[in-house]
């Protein structure tokens, strides 16, 4: 029985998608990925679709009806994946910013180490960051530190994207209180996860920014995530969380 999945998100990914796919299935853990596809313009669908007679059973796809943002999407893809027997569930960008060699790193740190979540970190080890600008990853490492002073979670990347959850994480969060659509997501979620007395693991790895394609990173998006960890911590006075970990 397989016990690991990969989420992928994807928009308008037709010069990645193949790739990252075929890159996954190479690796010497076999994993199954699903593309949660916000309906691309650009044909991703149609590359994924080609793809699953070539991989049978292992690449599945859900399709939306839109550019839902990445907070729905991946929660689209939680409910799916404790539909089925998986046992750890991955995040991970479409776009090769993540090393999919590094998803064999995540995975050993939860199944062998007994991590709850396991995080692929830019900052556990200084900043190991390729191709960025220096503004951006001024304004990507000071994020997370602003939201280590408001949150006191002890996380160095707080907004990092590329995580393995155990199951049992998925199932203790109530996914349909998850607030945030966009990159304010990924800071909820390690927060709830906190809250909730799991264990918490950062393994460093080495982030490149994408050499196809286009970013969706936006200044809207920062925005969101600055206000959104004020209104976090806020709401996180009036709300009690039990020690899941432990019932």
């Amino acid at each position: 029985m397989i016990d690991s999945v990969v989420i992928i998100p994807t928009y308008n990914e037709k010069e990645n998608i193949e790739n990252i796919i075929r890159k996954v299935f190479s690796l010497e853990k076999v994993f199954h990925v699903l593309i949660v596809e916000d309906n691309s313009p650009d044909g991703t669908a149609q590359i994924v679709k080609s793809l699953m007679n070539e991989f049978p059973e292992r690449l599945f796809i859900e399709e939306r009806k839109g550019k839902l943002g990445l907070g729905t999407a991946y929660i689209h893809g939680f409910k799916w994946a404790l539909q089925r027997n998986y046992q750890y569930v991955f995040e991970m960008d479409a776009d090769f910013s993540h090393n999919p060699e590094d998803l064999l790193k995540l995975y050993d740190a939860c199944y062998t180490k007994g991590a709850d979540l396991a995080i692929g970190s830019r900052y556990i080890n200084g900043v190991n960051v390729v191709n960025w600008p220096m503004g951006r990853v001024l304004m990507s490492y000071y994020a997370s530190a602003y939201v280590r002073i408001v949150t006191r979670m002890k996380i160095q990347d707080t907004t990092a994207g590329f995580k393995c959850y155990t199951r049992k994480v998925l199932e203790a969060i109530d996914l349909e209180q998850i607030r945030f659509h966009g990159y304010a997501f990924q800071i909820e979620m390690k927060f709830t996860t906190w809250k909730l007395g799991f264990n918490i693991t950062e393994v460093p790895i080495i982030f490149t920014d994408r050499t196809q394609g286009t970013s969706k990173m936006s200044k809207n998006i920062f925005y969101e995530a600055f206000l959104g960890v004020l209104s976090l911590k806020f709401r996180s006075l009036f709300k009690k969380y039990p020690n899941k970990k432990t019932v």
